[in-house]
């Protein structure tokens, strides 16, 4: 049975299951954020991306151990979710006209992106430590802990600079 129809019976088989989604996710999400630091007009946005990118690469890196540990050699597995977050953002971006708007509608969909991952890592945190994966538990959890820090950079790059200019910019044009 290949990885992608495998059965999931046990907290076990769910836990490696949505590993492999979320990591699939993550390879995903970095092949994008490329292209969307392109886009972005906002220096301060991109810097934020760039570092993003990192931070995504150290998921995978780190996950790496989890996958040896549970003898998972194959990660063929595409991310549904993410798919959709990633061809929602297009067809969004693709709709801006204004660069003030792209930014704006670009930080969201990270942000988006950024909350579906902290309850994804949240999750497995919590099944790993329930089953008793403790060294596990904690590369999931400092995930989470990850995420939460970039969604506090982006809010505050959303509050005092993004949405501002967003704002600004359509006041100017009404």
């Amino acid at each position: 049975m290949s990885a992608n129809n495998q059965s999931i019976n046990t907290l076990h088989n769910l836990l490696d299951h949505d590993a492999r989604k979320f990591t699939c996710g993550e390879i995903e999400l970095k092949g994008k954020l490329h292209q969307w630091i392109s886009d972005a007009g906002s220096m301060q946005l991109k810097m934020v991306l760039q570092k993003y990118i990192d931070i995504v690469q150290q998921h995978v890196d780190k996950f790496e151990s989890f996958f040896e540990a549970e003898d998972i050699s194959s990660l063929s597995f595409s991310n549904p979710v993410m798919e959709a977050f990633i061809k929602d953002a297009g067809t969004k971006l693709a709709l801006c006209t204004d660069a003030a708007i792209k930014d704006a509608c670009l930080l969201a969909t990270i942000q988006c992106i950024n909350h579906f991952k902290i309850a994804a890592y949240g999750t497995a945190a919590a099944f790993a430590l329930e089953l008793g994966m403790e060294k596990h538990a904690a590369i999931f959890h400092e995930a989470e802990v990850n995420e939460k820090q970039v969604d506090d950079r982006l809010s505050q790059l959303a509050t005092y600079e993004i949405n501002r200019k967003a704002k600004t910019h359509f006041t100017l044009h009404e």
